[in-house]
């Protein structure tokens, strides 16, 4: 199993930045990507960025050039710096982590809220 907890989230005005940081502990050999989902109240569930372990990112198209994931195998940590922010960034960011294909983990969350 894998426990993932995220930390960094907070309120920042618009155009402010935040980072965030997802550690995963458990038992796993290792973890083949991480990333970053968000959820506002009333809105689908997106994918924001992930990093495979072999550096290879992706990101929404929302926040491409904003964001930027990193992951620091070592630490089993994944970050997300977020600069720019908008008042559309408002919402849960939940990290996400698997382990091969199939085998998916998630953490709790963490609110981002941005003011205009």
């Amino acid at each position: 199993q894998v426990q993932l907890v995220e930390s960094g989230g907070g309120l920042v005005q618009t155009g402010g930045s935040l980072r965030l940081s997802c550690r995963a502990s458990g038992r796993f050999y290792s973890i083949n990507t991480m990333g970053w989902y968000r959820q506002a109240p009333g809105k689908q569930r997106e994918l924001v960025a992930r990093v495979s372990i072999g550096g290879r990112t992706n990101y929404a198209d929302s926040v491409k050039g904003r964001f930027t994931i990193s992951r620091d195998n070592a630490k089993n940590t994944v970050y997300l710096q977020m600069n720019n922010l908008k008042p559309e960034d408002t919402a849960d960011y939940v990290c996400n982590a698997y382990t091969d294909s199939v085998h998916g983990y998630w953490g709790q969350g963490t609110q981002v809220t941005v003011s205009s």
